[in-house]
């Protein structure tokens, strides 16, 4: 898939983006190299392939869940303009 000149200059527009005539051609001629890039890519036959998660099947080194500070909940609350049976009270913003 190619991408033309008026599209890149189209995005560019649309975000805003001031670039040369020099950097509109290098953009085009990247983008459409990736587009080919990934029409190869599509085209591969991957039939019969199981999906990997990682290429090199890495295990996840899993720490153990433990609580390692304590419960402050009194003392924060302390702060708080409002509070009632341990909740935060805000003031009420939709009807």
């Amino acid at each position: 898939m190619a991408i033309d000149r008026s599209t890149v200059e189209s995005v560019a527009h649309l975000a805003r983006l001031s670039i040369s005539e020099d950097e509109v051609r290098q953009t085009t001629e990247q983008i459409t190299a990736i587009m080919g890039l990934i029409d190869e890519m599509q085209a591969v036959d991957t039939n019969g392939i199981d999906p990997l998660a990682h290429p090199l099947d890495a295990v996840q080194r899993l720490r153990a869940d433990e609580v390692t500070e304590s419960n402050q909940r009194e003392k924060l609350q302390n702060n708080a303009p409002a509070t009632e049976d341990g909740l935060f009270l805000v003031p009420k913003v939709i009807e």
